[in-house]
């Protein structure tokens, strides 16, 4: 099996999409296409359920994934043994403002525990939508996303939930409409949360919606609105609405994500590591924290 053939499926096992692995390893989808043609037809098999969204490995290509990974990580290896590709530069990390202060640190400690030597990060806070660009043009290393429902994109970090939050004032919640914080549009929980208060019939006014966690948690902590954010990154202070009759929030997957043309130290075996050690690290009762 070719290579760069392999390196094109893993690229799109980890993308969740031909569209995106192809700008990550600046080749044509119709050249990717080809290359996922070619290793079908040398195993016989179909690697991709083309019919189903998001777009979804068929056993075949379940049984190919780790294959392919140890294939091209032992490849990689090897060159880099010859390689003078700098390995000082800061590594470029992309984080979801949200993330950046309740999971953040934890992840960067294990980078430096796993590599067991100095680093600088380029830390970059924005949403998962607009990391994944960055990740596509080459001006991240590795981003900490949200993925979708199904989805195999990424290294898996952390399972969460969604909660709604609110601040020491509880008359807020019988204020019609009801002012709520959000994150942007690109968030999960800002079209689910409006949706669901609208079939509570609960009238609902959109306060501010932002890309700052800070601003979420100002604002809830004034008394000015209540928000919906990740369990994994309510602050103390605040208060978890779990007995308040507002609509359910989706459960989440948090991964790490890689660019195809990483910094040489991000190797496939590390972020597998680092993946496994920090779920582990990071499994907490949640529901202690609710009550």
């Amino acid at each position: 099996m070719d290579i760069e053939s392999l390196r094109s499926f893993l690229a799109i096992v980890d993308t969740g999409s031909f569209t995106r692995a192809a700008a990550q390893i600046h080749r044509t989808q119709s050249a990717i296409s080809m290359q996922i043609k070619k290793l079908e037809e040398e195993l016989d098999s179909s690697l991709f359920d083309r019919e189903k969204r998001p777009l979804t490995l068929s056993i075949a290509g379940q049984r190919l994934v780790s294959h392919a990974r140890r294939l091209v990580a032992s490849h990689d290896d090897a060159l880099d043994a010859f390689s003078r590709e700098d390995t000082t530069r800061p590594i470029r990390i992309g984080c979801p403002d949200d993330y950046a202060e309740s999971l953040l640190p934890a992840l960067l400690e294990t980078f430096r525990n796993q590599l067991k030597s100095s680093v600088t990060f380029d830390v970059l806070c924005a949403s998962s939508t607009r990391l994944r660009q960055r990740l596509d043009s080459g001006e991240l290393d590795l981003a900490v996303v949200t993925r979708a429902p199904d989805s195999d994109e990424g290294w898996l970090l952390k399972h969460d939930k969604g909660v709604w939050i609110g601040g020491s004032d509880k008359r807020l919640l019988e204020r019609r409409p009801l002012p709520v914080a959000l994150f942007d549009k690109n968030c999960k929980f800002h079209t689910t949360a409006l949706d669901g208060l609208g079939k509570y019939g609960i009238e609902a006014e959109l306060y501010v919606f932002t890309t700052s966690a800070s601003t979420l948690k100002g604002l809830v902590r004034s008394n000015q609105a209540i928000s919906a954010m990740a369990l994994s990154s309510v602050p103390p202070d605040l208060t978890i609405l779990s007995h308040a009759n507002l609509p359910p929030l989706p459960a989440i997957d948090i991964v790490m994500v890689t660019a195809t043309h990483s910094h040489p130290l991000i190797t496939p075996s590390l972020i597998s590591s680092i993946s496994q050690q920090f779920s582990k690290a990071t499994q907490q009762d949640t529901a202690a924290k609710i009550a």
